[in-house]
């Protein structure tokens, strides 16, 4: 059950206060699976997949405890993307019995009340039912949860714009999947600073070029002053050339 203790990211400025915890939060990753991404029309499944691995290795990064689960996996639903548990080892799967509603589900309730975290983030294959239906059960339960919009899909706009008014009517917190990596990286001034830009890199594809652009311009004054190549500039400093 949620309780209220005071959160240990809360800096003494006050900076935090409404963010999320890592150390309270637990990441639910539902129904990935080949057969229910054929349903999602709002957003790329490619897309839709990488930033559900982005958010594996961001878990792995930061040691935030994964559950996942999948229904009826052998059968037209299809099985649970691999990247999600290659990506995040530490995992655990919960089956279930045919349950749509993963909260219906005694094992799945039970192991996210044993990691005793209260902070639930959410993503699945359909926002409207995988997520929908657990996310409201938790916050009626007592948990803060978050919906991760972008690693989860809709059959249509419609859907996706009626996902989105009934978790907040709910009282589930909306997110994307790079405002979930902002929000639980905090500060470029920690250890895993060069592995968290490698995943807004993965997530933001574009913040790549614009990081290669930034490169060429720093090494364009350079250029300005040592136009030939370095290895030119060597070979001809062996011969006594002057350069």
């Amino acid at each position: 059950m949620y309780n209220s203790k005071i959160k240990s990211s809360v800096l003494p400025s006050g900076g935090g206060a409404t963010l999320i915890d890592p150390t309270d939060a637990l990441i639910l990753l539902l129904d990935h699976q080949s057969g229910l991404f054929q349903t999602v029309k709002d957003i790329s499944v490619s897309d839709l997949r990488r930033n559900v691995e982005t958010i594996a290795r961001l878990a792995t990064l930061l040691n935030i405890p994964v559950v996942t689960t999948a229904l009826g996996p052998a059968g037209t639903n299809g099985p649970l993307m691999p990247e999600i548990h290659e990506l995040a080892p530490h995992a655990v799967y919960v089956p279930r019995k045919g349950e749509v509603n993963a909260w219906d589900n005694d094992n799945f309730v039970a192991q996210v009340r044993s990691t005793g975290r209260n902070t639930l983030i959410m993503a699945g294959a359909c926002n409207s039912v995988c997520v929908m239906f657990p996310a409201l059960d938790a916050r009626a339960a007592g948990y803060d949860v978050y919906a991760v919009l972008d690693a989860s899909g809709d059959p249509s706009e419609m859907a996706s714009r009626i996902s989105l008014a009934r978790f907040v009517q709910g009282g589930v917190k909306p997110t994307l999947t790079k405002a979930l990596l902002s929000e639980l990286h905090r500060t470029w001034a920690r250890p895993e600073a060069a592995e968290l830009g490698e995943l807004y890199r993965l997530v933001v594809p574009n913040d790549m070029a614009v990081a290669e652009s930034c490169a060429q311009a720093q090494q364009a004054p350079r250029e300005a002053i040592h136009p030939c190549p370095a290895s030119t500039c060597e070979l001809t400093s062996q011969k006594g050339d002057s350069i």
